[in-house]
Parts: C-alpha cells; sequence; structure tokens
C-alpha cells in the first residue's frame, strides 16, 4: 500500500474519531443534521475525498444516514437498540438463521428482564405504571389484530427497556425489536384476523398481567417463571416459521 493512501485512510480515521465522539456524546444531537462539507472542510482542513471517506465510515457504523436531493445532508443516527437489531440481522440473515432461534434466545433474555424489573426499589413508580398502562392499552386493542398486535410488542419490548440493566437493555432490546419488526410486518399482511381468535389473543394479555402483578409484588422467580411460561405459549405465529430479514427493522424504524 502506498504512503499516500496510508495518509488518506489516517486523515479520515481520525475525521471519523473525532464526529463519533461527538456523536456518543450528545454534542451531535439524535436526528440533527451535520454541518454541510464545506463547513466541515473549515473545522478540518483536510481534502474532501479524506472528508468523504469518513463520512462512509461513520455511516457504516450506522452513525449517520445520508439523504439525497434538495432535504439531503447526513443525518445524525446515535446508538440505540433499532441499529443493533438491524447490525444483529444483517449478520443473523447473512446465516440464514431462523426467528425461531431468535425466540430462543428471548426465552432465555426477556425472563430474565422480569426478574430485574421486579428486583427494582422503585419499580411501583418506575416500572409497574408504564406497564399497566400499555397493558391497558393493548386489551382495549384486542378486537383488531393488527393494533392488538403492535400494543402486545410494546409491552415486551417495555419489560426489557425498564429492567435497569443497560447492557441487557441493549442487547435483549435488539432482539425484541428484530422479532417485533418481523411480527407486525405479518400482520400488517394478512387479510384474514381471525386467524387469531379475539379470545387468545385475550387469554395472552392476561398472561401479561400476571406478570406485571409479579413484578409489582417484587417476586422476581415468579415474575422470571410467568414470563417464560408465557413466551413458550405465546411466541408463535405463521411467519415465525422464516428466516431473519434485517429489512424489516428498516422499514419499521421508517
Amino acid at each position: 500500500m502506498s504512503e499516500p493512501t496510508v495518509q488518506f485512510r489516517r486523515l479520515a480515521e481520525q475525521i471519523a474519531d473525532h464526529l463519533r465522539r461527538r456523536i456518543l456524546l450528545g454534542e451531535l444531537a439524535d436526528g440533527s443534521i451535520l454541518p454541510t462539507e464545506d463547513e466541515l472542510l473549515r473545522e478540518f482542513p483536510v481534502s474532501k475525498p479524506s472528508l468523504r471517506e469518513a463520512m462512509r465510515i461513520l455511516e457504516a457504523e450506522g452513525l449517520l444516514r445520508v439523504r439525497r436531493g434538495k432535504l439531503g445532508g447526513a443525518v445524525v443516527r446515535r446508538p440505540n437498540a433499532a441499529n443493533v437489531a438491524y447490525t444483529i440481522g444483517l449478520v443473523l440473515g447473512s446465516q440464514e438463521v431462523s426467528l425461531s432461534d431468535v425466540g430462543g434466545a428471548l426465552r432465555q433474555m426477556e425472563p430474565a428482564c422480569a426478574a430485574l424489573c421486579a428486583e427494582r426499589v422503585d419499580r411501583k413508580r418506575a416500572v409497574v405504571p408504564a406497564l399497566r398502562q400499555l397493558h391497558a392499552e393493548a386489551v382495549d386493542a384486542a378486537d383488531d389484530l393488527e393494533r392488538a398486535i403492535s400494543a402486545s410488542r410494546r409491552y415486551h419490548e417495555a419489560l426489557v427497556a425498564y429492567c435497569g440493566n443497560q447492557t441487557m437493555i441493549m442487547l435483549a432490546g435488539a432482539l425484541e425489536t428484530l422479532w417485533s419488526a418481523h411480527e407486525q410486518g405479518w400482520s400488517t399482511q394478512v387479510s384474514d384476523h381471525s386467524i387469531v381468535p379475539v379470545d387468545e389473543r385475550l387469554a395472552v394479555l392476561e398472561e401479561h398481567r400476571q406478570v406485571i402483578d409479579a413484578i409489582d409484588a417484587g417476586d422476581a422467580r415468579l415474575a422470571h417463571d410467568l414470563a417464560a411460561a408465557h413466551l413458550i405459549n405465546a411466541q408463535h405465529y405463521p411467519g415465525s416459521a422464516g428466516t431473519v430479514d434485517p429489512t424489516m427493522v428498516r422499514q419499521r424504524d421508517h
């Protein structure tokens, strides 16, 4: 490799490092537009190819989304479970991993999150009210399959989001996002909503309520066991026999 090429890569990586740090620290807000190329070149006195390579590095990492056209620009995307879900989905999809494999991982991780929710000393204030609100919304939507599935998935995602362990929130949250994207994508394509009878939907929601009650009581073991039993019963829909498709996450994200 020639010396100029090495220098080009090094400069691009240095600029990417600087901008990445600003994104992670929140100095560049999520959803904000990165300064224009001319503005960045005034801040970083490098060649246009070096700057553009830095942008490509950050775009490949999912930290920027480049828009074309009149409303173009590089949109900042701070890391979150959806970003991680897309990256994991790419890896799993390339290996033709089945959705049932994702479900198996969730059957291990989500009950652990339920137990963590029950162990939180502030659960009655920071966890239970939010879960009960989501449960009420799901019950209200039970007669509409697409709305019911959307509401049910929000409950599962919240069970992870409120567990209090940041690593689990990111990892289990990414898997929840993957599963939700596929299940909700399937629900939008189903014309016969009787495929999942209303009484079956309500039975699923009753199991949700029991998990929430166990969390409210601070019974971590019961919350874990109820969540595990629920997933064994509920983690089935016709589309779950397929393989992971990362584009489903992007479609849901937009």
